[in-house]
């Protein structure tokens, strides 16, 4: 409160108390009541003025904030696999019902299998275990909190980074409870099989396995491969505590064309207690032939690498980078070719596809020479510019030709093209548009055309290497980047006439991944319908079993997640049911349960991530000593906080009603003794 309002407040007393005077001075020594009508009057003047004056008042409240205490639960089929479900329960319902504990902290549950979700209903059905991506959202969730973590888990991590690195950021000191055995018992364990999805008819494919063994006496065992009852590859095997791994490579025939399921196995020790881990079921597909593309340029550049790397990730697809020349005198040997900024000089690969027509992508930028390509290609017109300009990418949700995958663009580094637009004279449909810093525009960034029963796609933008490595740091991995550049390279490559209805699914899926199968219906214009009501029905070939299930919409496409059903054999059908047309096909579902490969707790991971993270480690009977730890830790104590707010007094209703009880106080005195 300034002085000027302390000045103003003292002088509307002067006023108040001179206007009540002024009113009752000449009566107050009559009857004792006009002092009582005097008083009334000075406190119903003086509220006035304060409120003509309306001062700012200063509020403070107090509260006491605890901090968060987090329990993330291991929610994977691994913990069921080692019967850990009643102690889970046990922990979980002695930190509830602890009421010192409860008092102390805002009790926080969280479950985790491959994502994490806040909840304390726990199915231990999970498929697969990422801990590092459990503790990278608990910081996103509580990096401005106290929030010590208490972490149910057997230690055990199929799929994700590193937790024990990740565990070193963790800004909450983390308290593992160990959950399983940690007794080392005498095991042999099939570790890894590293096989190819797709092998070429006539051909050898390669296999690598990795065995492991835990044990201190000399054993001897058999690994073998099936093909149904048979015995398609034998070695014998022979282990000790030193000499405790080995690594087989070796080649198996592919002399049939199609889909072709096998199984390793590495025969059991007499003693061991878990033989889950000594069998893999594997598949490989047959094709017949393979797609060559040619990626032609007559300069390097970091582009050419990544093209080739994303492609060549199907293994079904083989990429050559070629000069002009070279590909000019094979160009009969590539089903597709992509045109690395072009400029004069190519006009000899132009030429050629002249007469033999190929599927083409261009990828233009900043010494693309677009006034040789204007001349040479009806199709489109480029504004001609030699100024650069940065573009990122927006996509368009509505684009229908194929199922664009769900990266982030808008993430995406920009590409750098020449500046201006680019007008077609052909049908085309736009996939990316440009965005010019914030600004999004409805210009051109990645195409695709169809005219004369071909097709091409042009990207007016170079760098797209930056693109793949973007999406590593934003995904971890290649794989969704390279199945964008897949999809459009399949889009290109083939010459498939375009059906209403398009299924999208895989030969066979490993036990332990996702089965998703994607569909797109069309309408009779070929314009992607959103409103159609696709059903796939499921027949199990093994068991007859049948099911029916409802696609969803997503984005421009349709799925559905079959990944309930059991590894077997299986037919389907998808069927728009309001047009009645209906596509079918089958896959393999693999039987492996990668969460049933563990014997152990990995107690010495939980103990690595403790110890960075300032925590300790507890078993599940040691529940109580956990808790001592927790309420006699002076980093964990309530804190009192307050917050200030500042008030003006007439917001003050307490104010208002006094006016209003002294003014009618006053009115019946008066009224009472007869002064009205």
């Amino acid at each position: 409160m300034g002085s000027i309002t302390l000045l103003f407040i003292i002088l509307s007393g002067i006023i108040a108390l001179s206007l009540a005077l002024f009113q009752y001075w000449h009566r107050l020594k009559k009857k004792s009541i006009f002092n009582l009508l005097a008083f009334l009057r000075f406190l119903t003047i003086f509220a006035v003025l304060i409120l003509l004056v309306n001062p700012k008042i200063e509020k403070e409240t107090f509260y006491k904030e605890k901090p968060k205490l987090v329990i993330a639960t291991d929610n994977s089929s691994s913990l069921s696999f080692l019967e850990q479900e009643e102690n889970i329960k046990r922990v979980i319902n002695n930190l509830k019902e602890n009421q010192e504990l409860n008092d102390k902290f805002d009790l926080n549950f969280f479950s985790f299998d491959e994502d994490l979700k806040m909840t304390d209903s726990l199915s231990f059905q999970g498929r697969q275990t990422n801990v590092a991506n459990a503790f990278d959202k608990l910081q996103d969730i509580y990096k401005s909190d106290i929030a010590p973590t208490i972490l149910l888990s057997d230690g055990n991590q199929t799929y994700g980074s590193d937790y024990g690195y990740t565990s070193l950021k963790f800004k909450q000191p983390v308290y593992p409870i160990v959950l399983g055995d940690t007794t080392q018992h005498v095991d042999i364990k099939l570790q890894q099989l590293n096989v190819n999805k797709y092998a070429f008819y006539k051909n050898n494919f390669p296999i690598e396995a990795i065995i492991s063994y835990n044990g201190e006496e000399k054993v001897s065992t058999s690994f073998k491969i099936l093909n149904g009852n048979t015995v398609v590859w034998s070695q014998t095997v022979d282990f000790d505590q030193i000499n405790n791994s080995k690594i087989l490579n070796f080649s198996l025939p592919a002399n049939q064309i199609g889909l072709f399921t096998y199984k390793a196995i590495i025969e059991p020790l007499s003693n061991e207690k878990n033989t889950n881990n000594n069998a893999k079921n594997f598949a490989i597909e047959v094709v017949n032939e393979k797609s060559n593309i040619a990626i032609v340029s007559d300069f390097v550049h970091p582009d050419l690498g990544a093209l080739k790397k994303s492609i060549e990730s199907n293994e079904q697809r083989s990429v050559s980078i070629l000069s002009i020349n070279e590909f000019v005198s094979k160009i009969t040997d590539y089903q597709m070719v992509i045109l690395y900024q072009p400029n004069s000089r190519f006009k000899p690969a132009f030429d050629a596809l002249n007469v033999t027509p190929l599927n083409s992508l261009i990828v233009s930028g900043s010494k693309t020479d677009w006034n040789f390509i204007n001349n040479t290609k009806n199709n489109y017109k480029h504004d001609i510019s030699n100024q650069t300009e940065n573009y990122q990418a927006v996509i368009n949700t509505n684009y229908s030709e194929f199922i664009i995958p769900d990266l982030d663009f808008e993430s995406f580094p920009p590409l750098i093209g020449k500046f201006g637009n680019i007008n077609f004279s052909v049908p085309s449909k736009v996939i990316l548009t440009k965005k010019i810093g914030n600004v999004i525009t409805d210009d051109v960034l990645l195409a695709t055309l169809e005219y004369n029963s071909q097709r091409e796609a042009l990207l007016l933008g170079e760098n797209i290497w930056q693109w793949r490595a973007q999406s590593f740091l934003n995904q971890g991995s290649f794989d969704q980047f390279d199945d964008f550049i897949g999809k459009l390279v399949q889009y290109l490559a083939s010459k498939k006439r375009r059906e209403r209805l398009n299924v999208e699914f895989e030969s066979f899926y490993n036990g332990s991944s996702n089965v998703v199968i994607s569909a797109q219906y069309f309408n009779t214009t070929y314009e992607f319908d959103n409103r159609e009501n696709l059903i796939i029905n499921v027949t199990d070939d093994i068991s007859g079993e049948k099911k029916s299930y409802p696609f969803i919409l997503k984005n421009n496409s349709y799925q559905v997640d079959l990944s309930s059903l059991p590894a077997s054999d299986y037919r389907f059908t998808v069927t728009a049911t309001n047009s009645n047309i209906s596509k079918s096909g089958s896959f393999k579902i693999i039987a492996y349960n990668i969460e049933e490969q563990f014997l152990n707790a990995n107690m010495s991971k939980l103990q690595t991530v403790a110890s960075n993270t300032n925590g300790n480690t507890y078993f599940p009977d040691k529940t109580d000593d956990l808790i001592d730890d927790l309420l006699n830790d002076s980093r964990f104590a309530i804190i009192e906080k307050s917050t200030k707010n500042t008030v003006p007094l007439i917001d003050w209703k307490y104010l208002l009603a006094l006016i209003a009880i002294c003014l009618t106080s006053e009115w019946f005195i008066r009224k009472y003794n007869g002064l009205i």
